[in-house]
C-alpha cells in the first residue's frame, strides 16, 4: 500500500471524524482542538459511540487509557469493550464517561510523596487533542485513548498534564504581543516540536549475553575496539539491508500511526542511526515520540535486533542525543520564529526571537535541570554533544541584526548569497545566510530553536514545558513593557519595541555564543560572563527547588509547589537508583563473570610457565605478571565499590545524589579500568562478554 494511503489509517483523525460524528458534535470537538476552548461534555456519549465502532471495525476487543508517568514511560490500561448482557451472551459497550474518565492505581507510579501507597486512587482524563489510535497485534487491536493522569486530589502526576498547561499559558501571552501588532483573531499559538531520535541497533544474541545492556541498557564494561568512528566512514553511509528492512517497517507502522517521520540516516558512530520528523503541536509530538520510541524497539525484535536509547551505551563511542526543534505559531500568523528574507525590519519576528533569548539567559539552570539524567551525564560535554552550559547560537545574520539594535536600530540584513561549485553540470544553490552550530545546546536553525541537549531516553515532555512556560515569562515581560509605552497610542509602538529589544539584548548578551562550545576556552570565557556550567546531574536537579522556579511555574499554573516538589524528588530518586543498580551490576559482573574467566586464564598462563620450566625452558612471565596485577586490582577496586555503595546520605536524596555521582560512579569506572585491561590481554574464547567490536560492526 502506498505511504500516502498509509498514513493515519489508524488514526480517529479529524477526516474520521467528521465522518462518523453529527456536524454539531464535529464543530465542538474541532473548536477545543484548534482554539483550546473548554470541551463540552455532552458531546462524549456521541464521540464514544462513533469512536468504538470504528476501532471495532478494526477488530479492536479492548479501549485502553493511554498516560505518561514520570517514569518516563508509556503506561496504559485495558478495559473489554465486552460486558455481559445477563441472557449468556455479551454486548459492546463504551459510554462517554468510559472515554472521558479512567481509574489507574495513582500510587504505584513514581509520586514524589503527592500519593502515598495506602491512597491508590487516581484519575486518567480523555486528552481531545491527541487523537485515538488503534494499536495492531498480530493476535487483535486495541483502541489506545491518549489521557493525562491526575491524582484524587486533582495534582498532575505525570508528563502530559503540564504540557497541556504550559501550551496554554503560551498560547495567553503571545496573545497579547499579535494584538499588539493588530492581530485579534484569536488564533490559538501553540508551541511545536520536531524531536530527532537517535539510537543504536544491536544483534539480539549479543544484547542478551550482556546483562548490562539488559538491566542498564548500557554497557557497564568493554574496551575500545581498534577501529571505532575514527574514519567517520559510518556517518551517513549506505545502510545495512537488515538495518532498512527494520527502518521501512518502522516507518510504516508509524505512518499508521499518524506519525509523520521524515529522515532516516547512519550517524556518527558504528551501530548508531536516527530517525526525525516533521514538526508538530508539542503535546502531540510528545504522545508521537513516546509511541516512536516503543515502535522502535517492537520493530527491531522481529529483525532480530535490540534498539538501544540510553544516552551512552559504548563508553568512547558517540552518544545519543534527541535534538528538539522548537517553534511556536497559529493558523492565522503561521511560525512565529520565521525571520522572513528581512529580519531587521520583521519586528513581530524580532519581539518573539528575543523574548527567547531573554528566557533561556534568565533560566539556565532550569534549562539544564530538565535534560539531567543519570544517562544524560555520560553525554553532555563530551566533545560529541553541547557542554552543560546553556548558550544561544543566533548565527551571523541574526547577530548582525541584534548587534545593529544594540547600536541604535537595525537598518539592513546580511542576504542569502548564491554558492557555486565550479562545475558546470551542478548548479548554482542558493546560500544560508549563516552556517549552524551542531555544538550549540540552543541554536537557531532558520525558523526554530533547536535544543540539543535532551537524551535520547527521556521524555520531551519536560524540557517542553520548560521552554513553553520560561518564554511565557518572557513575552509576559515583553507585552506589559510595551502596552505601558504605548498605552494605546499605536503610534509609540516602533519606539517602544527598539528601546525594549536593545534592552534584553544588553541584558542577555552573556547567552548567546556562536563559537565552538567544544573548546575548553569556551568553558573559560562561560565562566567570566557568568554562565552556569551544571555538568552533573546532582548539581542541576536541586535549580527544580529554586524560590524563582517555584513562583514561575506557579505564576502561570503549570505546576504548582507541592507538584514541583514531587518532581524534584522523583528525579533525584531515579539517579540514585540508577547509579546503585548500576553499581550492583557491575558487581555482580565483575565477580560472576569477568573474575572467573581472569582466573582461569591466570591459571593457565601459571600452568604453562611451570611445565615448560620443569623441562627446562624459560619463560617470560610478563604477561602472567601483568594479569595477576590486574587481578589483584580487580579484586581490590570492587571491595571499595561495594562499600561505597552501600553508603547513603541518610534519608536526605540530595546528599545521595551526591554521593552517587561523586564516589559511587568513579569507583565503578575504576572497576571498569581494570576489567578492560583484562579483556586486552586475556584470552578471548575465554572472555563471557561479547565485545563492542562484535556488538558494533556485526550486523
Amino acid at each position: 500500500m502506498p505511504a500516502r494511503e498509509l498514513f493515519a489509517m489508524n488514526v480517529f483523525s479529524k477526516r474520521v471524524m467528521k465522518d462518523r460524528l453529527p456536524k454539531p458534535v464535529y464543530r465542538s470537538l474541532l473548536k477545543t482542538i484548534e482554539s483550546g476552548t473548554t470541551l463540552d461534555a455532552s458531546v462524549a456519549d456521541i464521540v464514544a459511540s462513533a469512536m468504538k465502532d470504528w476501532a471495532i471495525e478494526k477488530g479492536a476487543t479492548h479501549y485502553a487509557h493511554v498516560f505518561f508517568p514520570l517514569t518516563g514511560a508509556t503506561a496504559e490500561k485495558h478495559d473489554c469493550f465486552l460486558a455481559p448482557d445477563g441472557d449468556g451472551g455479551a454486548v459492546t459497550e463504551f459510554s462517554g464517561s468510559q472515554l472521558i474518565q479512567g481509574e489507574p492505581d495513582g500510587s504505584s507510579f513514581p509520586t514524589g510523596g503527592i500519593r502515598q501507597t495506602f491512597e491508590a486512587r487516581g484519575y486518567t482524563i480523555w486528552d481531545v487533542t491527541s487523537p485515538a489510535y488503534i494499536l495492531e497485534n498480530p493476535n487483535g487491536t486495541t483502541l489506545c485513548i491518549p489521557t493525562a493522569l491526575v491524582s484524587w486530589t486533582g495534582e498532575a502526576l505525570d508528563k502530559k498534564t503540564p504540557v497541556l498547561r504550559s501550551m496554554q499559558a503560551l498560547n495567553q501571552q503571545a496573545q497579547r504581543i499579535l494584538r499588539l501588532f493588530g492581530h485579534d483573531d484569536g488564533a490559538f499559538v501553540a508551541s511545536t516540536a520536531g524531536p530527532g531520535q537517535e539510537y543504536f541497533l544491536v544483534d539480539r544474541h549479543f544484547y542478551f549475553s550482556r546483562p548490562d545492556l539488559v538491566t542498564a541498557g548500557r554497557t557497564l564494561f568493554g574496551a575500545k575496539p581498534p577501529k571505532g568512528q575514527e574514519f567517520d566512514d559510518h556517518y551517513f553511509g549506505a545502510i545495512p539491508e537488515r538495518v532498512l528492512a527494520f527502518m521501512l517497517e518502522t516507518e510504516r507502522e508509524l505512518f499508521k500511526l499518524g506519525i509523520p517521520v521524515k529522515t532516516r540516516h547512519n550517524e556518527v558512530a558504528p551501530g548508531q542511526y536516527e530517525i526525525a520528523p516533521v514538526f508538530e503541536s508539542s503535546n502531540l509530538a510528545t504522545d508521537h515520540q513516546q509511541l516512536m520510541m516503543i515502535t522502535l524497539r517492537r520493530v527491531a525484535e522481529k529483525y532480530g535486533m535490540a534498539c538501544l536509547m540510553h544516552e551512552k551505551p559504548f563508553a568512547g563511542v558517540n552518544g545519543s542525543g534527541k535534538h528538539v526543534n522548537w517553534s511556536m505559531g497559529s493558523r492565522s500568523q503561521g511560525n512565529l520564529l520565521d525571520p522572513g528574507d528581512t529580519p531587521h525590519a520583521n519586528a513581530q519576528f524580532l519581539v518573539f526571537c528575543a523574548a527567547v533569548i531573554r528566557a533561556v539567559h534568565r533560566h539556565q539552570g532550569l534549562l539544564r535541570a530538565v535534560v539531567a539524567s543519570a544517562g544524560n551525564d555520560h553525554r553532555l560535554g563530551a566533545n560529541e554533544a553541547p557542554p552543560a552550559i546553556m548558550s544561544v547560537f543566533l548565527g551571523d545574520q541574526l547577530t548582525d541584526v541584534f548587534e545593529q539594535i544594540k547600536a541604535g536600530g537595525a537598518s539592513s540584513s546580511i542576504e542569502r548569497s548564491t554558492l557555486t561549485v565550479g562545475v558546470d553540470v551542478l548548479p548554482p544553490l542558493p546560500k544560508d545566510a549563516g552556517d549552524r552550530n551542531r555544538t550549540s545546546p540552543f541554536a537557531f536553525t532558520g525558523n526554530r530553536f533547536e535544543f540539543r541537549a535532551v537524551g535520547a531516553g527521556q521524555s520531551i515532555a519536560g524540557p517542553l514545558v520548560a521552554m513553553n512556560t520560561i518564554v511565557a515569562e518572557s513575552i509576559d515581560y515583553c507585552a506589559t513593557r510595551l502596552e505601558e509605552a504605548t498605552s494605546g497610542n499605536a503610534g509609540a509602538l516602533h519606539g517602544a519595541i527598539q528601546s525594549l529589544l536593545t534592552e534584553i539584548i544588553n541584558e542577555a548578551s552573556p547567552v548567546i555564543f556562536n563559537g565552538d562550545g567544544y573548546s575548553p576556552e569556551w568553558h573559560d570565557e562561560a565562566a567570566a560572563r557568568g554562565l552556569l556550567n551544571l555538568k552533573t546531574s546532582p548539581e542541576a536537579l536541586p535549580y527544580l527547588g529554586k524560590p524563582e522556579v517555584g513562583a514561575l511555574f506557579k505564576k502561570y499554573g503549570v505546576l504548582s509547589e507541592r507538584e514541583l516538589d514531587s518532581r524534584l524528588e522523583t528525579y533525584l530518586e531515579q539517579y540514585c537508583k540508577t547509579i546503585i543498580v548500576e553499581a550492583k551490576l557491575t558487581a555482580e559482573i565483575a565477580r560472576t563473570m569477568i573474575f572467573p574467566a581472569a582466573i582461569r586464564y591466570q591459571n593457565e598462563l601459571a600452568s604453562t610457565c611451570a611445565n615448560l620450566k620443569l623441562i627446562g625452558y624459560e619463560f617470560d612471565t610478563d604477561t602472567l605478571d601483568t594479569v595477576t596485577t590486574l587481578v589483584k586490582s580487580l579484586q581490590d577496586s570492587l571491595g571499595v565499590l561495594e562499600r561505597t555503595a552501600d553508603a547513603s546520605g541518610d534519608g536526605d536524596l540530595a546528599e545521595e545524589a551526591r554521593h552517587c555521582g561523586e564516589i559511587v560512579l568513579p569507583a565503578m569506572n575504576t572497576v571498569r579500568e581494570f576489567a578492560d585491561a583484562l579483556e586486552g590481554v586475556g584470552a578471548d574464547d575465554l572472555w563471557p562478554l561479547p565485545t563492542y567490536q562484535e556488538m558494533l560492526f556485526i550486523k
